[in-house]
């Protein structure tokens, strides 16, 4: 079945930013918007990236019998490249152009995106940082986290930590227990604001690589339904890799990049650009 034509024109409108919407996001590295995606855009990707995500995984251990990352979310990656109608949305004007506003950039090209839905029962999602996995020589990286629904708070929506993107400490940690307990203890003794909310239907959020966030529980019996896509900077550079989990990344989402240049290969297309390079 095509995409509806109503959805593909929604998906190449402008959603307009006010300055006090970027000055909030440039201070706290974490924004939601409300009413970004409209009722129907948001009812036909709950339909079809939950069929994609039903055909993709292949999860067959009981939810009791995983670590803390397995019980955290099924985790599914580049669902651009298997269907064109989540394509349309991950490539589309709409969300590209708030991710490049909101980091002040001339574009964003793809890092990669992933579906994570969160079972009925699910844990939580550790507090942690995504750079840390990420080979990217600067922090002009966001992502857009795209509940598929509402979100109450027993559902576990994104927690944020309000500004935290100037902690170094923790910046080594994977996501797991050790970051979960290092990170509460550390931003609990720390200035920043801990903004843990509900998400409205059609409500998404933006945040930066170096921001820490977690994720509560999923206490309800429903599944908790998420997309994200990671954005980057139009004109990032691969950078030496840190630690395995940037090499991981490396060989996953960028490979063919070059340490030092600009990460263009087929896997990482600009998506958005005010000069249409």
């Amino acid at each position: 079945m095509p995409l509806p034509e109503s959805i593909h024109t929604f998906l190449q409108s402008n959603y307009t930013l006010t300055l006090e919407q970027i000055e909030f996001y440039d201070l706290n590295r974490y924004i939601k918007l409300k009413e970004v995606l409209n009722q129907e855009t948001l009812e036909y990707f709950n339909q079809v990236i939950s069929q994609q995500v039903e055909k993709m995984n292949s999860e067959s251990i009981p939810l009791d019998q995983r670590s803390t990352y397995g019980k955290a979310f099924l985790q599914l990656f580049n669902l651009w490249r298997e269907d064109e109608r989540i394509k349309a949305l991950v490539f589309s004007k709409r969300l590209g152009k708030l991710a490049s506003d909101l980091m002040q950039t001339d574009g964003v090209r793809m890092y990669h995106d992933q579906a994570l839905f969160k079972e009925g029962g699910g844990g939580i999602t550790p507090w942690h940082a995504d750079q840390y996995y990420w080979p990217l020589e600067t922090d002009k990286t966001i992502t857009a986290w795209i509940p598929l629904q509402a979100v109450p708070l027993d559902m576990g929506p994104l927690e944020f930590s309000a500004g935290s993107h100037q902690i170094v400490e923790g910046r080594d940690l994977e996501i797991g227990d050790e970051s979960e307990t290092i990170m509460q203890q550390k931003l609990r003794v720390t200035d920043f604001r801990h903004v843990i909310e509900p998400f409205d239907a059609g409500e998404i959020s933006f945040h930066s690589g170096w921001v820490f966030h977690r994720a509560g529980a999923n206490q309800t019996d429903q599944m908790r339904k998420v997309m994200t896509i990671i954005y980057m900077d139009e004109d990032m550079e691969l950078k030496l890799p840190e630690n395995n989990n940037q090499i991981n990344d490396w060989n996953a989402w960028c490979p063919g990049a070059q340490i030092g240049e600009v990460i263009d290969t087929p896997l990482n297309p600009i998506l958005f650009s005010r000069f249409h390079k």
